[in-house]
């Protein structure tokens, strides 16, 4: 986490596979997302100053804040980037495991690899759970504040919209299929605490994710998705999502397979690093809102 802030929003992709993905999800929410990058940038967007002294300060009060590990703006930074790369090792993990079965002198591969769909579901689990504790830490809050985390939600919108909405159609949607809240909440129901402990992706976050052991971390899983199952299917319905309409629009900006889910499902995990993205300019936004009030 030694990277400054201003340098992380300073480095934000402008083009490239997750760009494209998430321009792909436009369709969800028209207009809520814009690909807000550069440190002086996001500062004069978010708060409509064109004073270079002001603009400065806001700057180097942020930078503080973001720098005070009292805060928990660097532990949320870091969920969001290492919910990302573990997220990627399923995916490669997933992408073997597919081989495996498809081509028969590989069929050793799915002996060592988890079937993408248990480990997508998993993966979907605790991909929420990591915004709910992001959430906690960027605001200050104990971090098993589902009840907050919850209620937040309604008020939800740009770049942390576009994170939830990434969430359901990347991770939900495209690779589970219409049921994937059902789905995920049966994986958690059914799953063992050694499972999870063996799972990339919870092993990636597990150091912040509440509960003390295994067997705690999985109940408070459970608890958390279970929690947000009426918000999202509802999110699902509201917006006339669907597998088909979700796949369709991402086919207009990346090339992916559409008879071939489960591969595309691997190729969303390592290709579109969506949580890291908006994840920083999430905490961008919000350091920059609580600089401009404290000055």
């Amino acid at each position: 986490m030694s990277k400054p802030i201003f340098e992380r929003v300073d480095q934000l992709a402008t083009s490239g596979t997750t760009i494209m993905a998430l321009n792909a999800l436009d369709f969800v929410i028209p207009g809520q997302w814009n690909n807000l990058t550069g440190f002086n940038t996001t500062i004069r967007t978010v708060t409509g100053e064109s004073d270079e002294g002001l603009i400065q300060q806001i700057g180097e009060r942020a930078v503080a804040l973001y720098n005070d590990e009292s805060q928990g703006y660097q532990r949320a930074m870091w969920l969001y980037e290492t919910v990302d790369n573990a997220s990627g090792a399923l995916g490669m993990a997933a992408m073997a495991n597919k081989i495996g079965q498809d081509i028969s002198f590989l069929g050793f591969l799915d002996k060592l690899t988890p079937k993408p769909e248990k480990a997508q579901s998993i993966d979907l689990c605790v991909k929420l759970v990591v915004e709910l504790v992001a959430y906690c830490q960027i605001n200050g809050i104990p971090g098993d504040s589902i009840g907050d985390f919850l209620a937040a939600l309604g008020d939800y919108g740009g770049e942390s919209l576009m994170r939830m909405v990434a969430l359901i159609c990347f991770d939900g949607l495209i690779p589970l299929g219409p049921d994937f809240v059902d789905k995920g909440l049966s994986t958690i129901a059914n799953l063992t605490p050694k499972e999870l402990e063996g799972n990339q992706t919870f092993k990636g976050v597990s150091n912040l994710i509440p509960g003390g052991d295994a067997a705690g971390k999985l109940g408070f899983i459970g608890q958390s998705f279970d929690s947000v199952k009426g918000w999202m299917t509802g999110f699902v319905s509201d917006k006339g999502l669907t597998q088909e309409n979700a796949l369709g629009n991402l086919q207009k900006f990346v090339q992916v397979s559409g008879d071939k889910l489960d591969y595309v499902g691997a190729f969303l995990d390592v290709s579109v690093k969506y949580y890291s993205h908006t994840g920083t300019q999430t905490l961008a936004r919000r350091l920059i809102e609580r600089a401009i009030a404290e000055i």
